[in-house]
Parts: C-alpha cells; sequence; structure tokens
C-alpha cells in the first residue's frame, strides 16, 4: 500500500465532512471546499479520522491512493488555516498597489498590468515590492501567484522581476565578464 495514503488524516475541531454525489466536501471556519472524487477512490469518515481506500492494486490506483488523502489533507488545512505565497518585486521603478480590488503592477512596460484576483484569493501589497496572495485552496494560491510571478519572471542577469520569497535566482555573468579574462 501507498505509505501516504494509508495513513489516517485527523480530522480537526470546527471541520466536517461529506460525501454527496461522487464529491467530498470539506466545511470549516475558514470557509467551504468541495473536489470530485476519482471513481477508484473511496473515503471512509469516523467522527475524528478520515481513511482513504483504493479499488485495486494497479499502478493507476496506487498513484491516484496517495494523491487523493494529500488533497484531502491540503483541503482541511485550507479550511482551518488557510494558504499564502509571498512574492518580492526587484527593481528600479517596479511596484505594486492596490486599486481598489485589483493589483496594478508597474514592470518596466509601457503600461501598467492590473491584475483581478479570482473569487476565494485575497491579495494585499504591504510595501510597494512585497505582494502576499492568500486563500483556502492551495492549488488557486499558487496558480494566482505564479500567473503574477509570470508577468515578469526574474532575469538572470541583474535579478530583476517578480520572484517567491526565498527563491534563489541562479545568476550569469554578462559579457563584460567573459572579455575581461582575454
Amino acid at each position: 500500500m501507498s505509505r501516504i495514503g494509508r495513513k489516517p488524516i485527523q480530522i480537526t475541531k470546527g471541520v466536517n465532512i461529506a460525501q454527496k454525489d461522487g464529491h467530498i466536501v470539506v466545511k470549516g471556519p475558514k470557509g467551504e471546499l468541495s473536489a470530485k472524487l476519482h471513481p477508484a477512490i473511496t473515503v471512509e469518515t469516523t467522527p475524528s479520522e478520515v481513511h482513504v481506500k483504493r479499488a485495486s492494486d494497479e499502478k493507476e490506483h496506487r498513484a491516484l491512493h496517495g494523491l487523493w488523502r494529500a488533497l484531502i489533507q491540503n483541503m482541511i488545512d485550507g479550511v482551518t488555516q488557510g494558504y499564502q505565497k509571498k512574492l518580492e518585486i526587484v527593481g528600479v521603478g517596479y511596484r505594486a498597489e492596490m486599486k481598489g480590488k485589483k493589483l496594478q503592477l508597474l514592470l518596466g512596460y509601457s503600461h501598467p498590468i492590473v491584475f483581478g484576483a479570482p473569487e476565494g484569493i485575497t491579495l494585499e501589497t504591504p510595501t510597494q515590492t512585497n505582494i502576499i496572495v492568500s486563500g483556502i485552496d492551495k492549488q488557486l494560491v499558487g496558480l494566482v501567484a505564479a500567473k503574477i510571478r509570470s508577468f515578469r519572471p526574474p532575469e538572470p542577469y541583474k535579478g530583476k522581476g517578480v520572484k517567491y520569497e526565498g527563491e534563489y535566482i541562479h545568476r550569469k555573468a554578462g559579457k563584460a565578464a567573459a572579455t575581461a579574462g582575454k
């Protein structure tokens, strides 16, 4: 059996888990998440734990076993604590600010980029060079953060662009360093 898939998921206080028509619904203090279960996966709930079972020992079913256990754990964590990603903007004149509910980015283009967050996602700009993306759906938080980063990914020469907090940018030497040794 999958080591991850066979681990029981602990249900924290204030979280309700229900199954309806092949969907699993997780409700908690921060909101509600639902997902359509794969037909090969079954979920058994007790008042304090959730167990994920698979239909057979086929390779695909073994892979789905651990995946669905992790997805359900992420749903429980999301409705209790939530998720957040932090982005940093590096570059002279590069900045971000909130205009109502939309994020306006000045990233060296001839025009500002205006980004509206999808429902369930909160954007914050504590400083002009920091962006915090938060929400209860881990996949959606990561997707929105990746979308914002894609507007100006960090480049390897000066490191200018939008990067994740703590992300290491592999730096390259410029043309001047290549010709200096000749």
